[in-house]
């Protein structure tokens, strides 16, 4: 009996009520909502058969049905995006893969989609799958929203934290620090699974969801990028992703 074939469903999970930044899914950035900037990058993507807004917000459903997405309504009693793309996922039919990319993300990159993507799916016993890029020289490495990931010799993680990981004893001694970033891939039956797991103590510590990952025993693969994807946290973030993308658009 042949094997199934592989499909793998993006999944942009939007939310109106950001602590931060209320409504940041439609702030308009350089003449397009922000979750749209994440939808057209994201459709870029090859190796993705479905991109899916998943929302509980109206105004966010309505604004991406008019630019075209295919939009997935869900609960508004979901902890976190993860909980709202499984909701979506489990509907999905002849759906083996799903990324969950994150709808702050308008300079996601397609082609790390694509090698997420891939990777992914060659791997049966894969269950997760992220991506980090090296800091760079002027990078502040103490920051804890700058999540830190260190890796084992067969590039699956180890571990990720807030604090500069691995410490670095020795004066003159060195290590690569790698910044973790917020973009997962989870075959579907890891997925369903790992919203099950209630939030675990070392997630709860960090604030990390993914160590509730690690610490149940699953394998995380990272993928190494030189592409830092830069999100929008906070309304301070938007003059430099729009600069970005500004400049992005004259040189396509």
């Amino acid at each position: 009996m042949p094997a199934s074939k592989s499909a793998v469903a993006a999944i942009l999970p939007a939310r109106w009520g950001s602590t931060r930044f209320p409504g940041k899914s439609l702030h308009v950035i350089a003449g397009k909502p922000l979750i749209q900037h994440v939808w057209e990058r994201t459709l870029k993507a090859k190796a993705i058969s479905r991109v899916i807004v998943a929302t509980d917000d109206m105004r966010i459903a309505e604004a991406a049905f008019a630019f075209g997405a295919e939009v997935s309504i869900t609960s508004p009693k979901h902890r976190s995006g993860t909980d709202r793309i499984a909701e979506v996922a489990k509907k999905l039919k002849g759906i083996t893969h799903v990324l969950n990319v994150q709808g702050d993300e308008p300079l996601v990159d397609p082609a790390l989609l694509n090698r997420l993507a891939k990777t992914l799916t060659a791997d049966p016993k894969l269950d997760m799958i992220t991506a980090a890029n090296p800091f760079g020289p002027d990078d502040d490495v103490a920051n804890p929203n700058a999540v830190k990931v260190v890796l084992r010799r067969d590039g699956d993680a180890l571990y990720f934290s807030r604090s500069p990981i691995p410490f670095i004893r020795d004066a003159g001694g060195s290590a690569p620090f790698y910044r973790h970033q917020g973009i997962y891939g989870y075959s579907l039956r890891f997925l369903l699974q790992f919203v099950k797991w209630k939030p675990s103590l070392l997630e709860k510590a960090e604030q990390l969801e993914q160590l509730r990952a690690l610490e149940n025993g699953a394998r995380i693969r990272v993928l190494i990028t030189k592409h830092a994807s830069v999100g929008v946290d906070t309304p301070g973030d938007v003059q430099a992703v729009e600069k970005i993308l500004r400049k992005s658009a004259k040189s396509a």
